[in-house]
């Protein structure tokens, strides 16, 4: 991981640990806490126009913050706990998706790539 996740993960490792809450902190349980969370950050922009969504005022913009929070550290515990390194895997699936989604065929497109079959993309 780079310093910056490496440190945060080392602090919340230990801040889990002062409060003996390693127990608690499964994967099972932190996946549907990061899953939670994820919610609730949905729920911030729910009802909103794509306009209003871009242009946040700044007691709805420090709400999306204090949940993007919560949902980068829960999703740097579970990377911790599972042993993934976050960079790591953000970096290999950018790269599948550079793959997957070539510029001539999807540039201005929002429609999803075939799955890959055997690494490679199949219609």
């Amino acid at each position: 991981m780079t310093r910056e996740l490496d440190e945060l993960a080392n602090r919340l490792r230990e801040f889990v640990r002062a409060r003996e809450w390693e127990r608690f902190h499964t994967p099972k349980n932190l996946a549907m806490a990061l899953a939670g969370e994820a919610g609730e950050l949905l729920a911030e922009f729910q009802w909103l126009t794509p306009e209003e969504s871009g242009e946040l005022d700044q007691e709805a913009l420090g709400r999306v913050r204090a949940e993007l929070g919560d949902v980068m550290l829960y999703l740097v515990r579970l990377a911790d706990a599972v042993g993934v390194d976050l960079v790591e895997a953000a970096h290999a699936k950018l790269g599948e998706n550079e793959r997957r989604y070539d510029v001539p065929t999807y540039r201005g497109s929002a429609r999803k790539a075939p799955p890959f079959q055997d690494g490679l993309p199949h219609s």
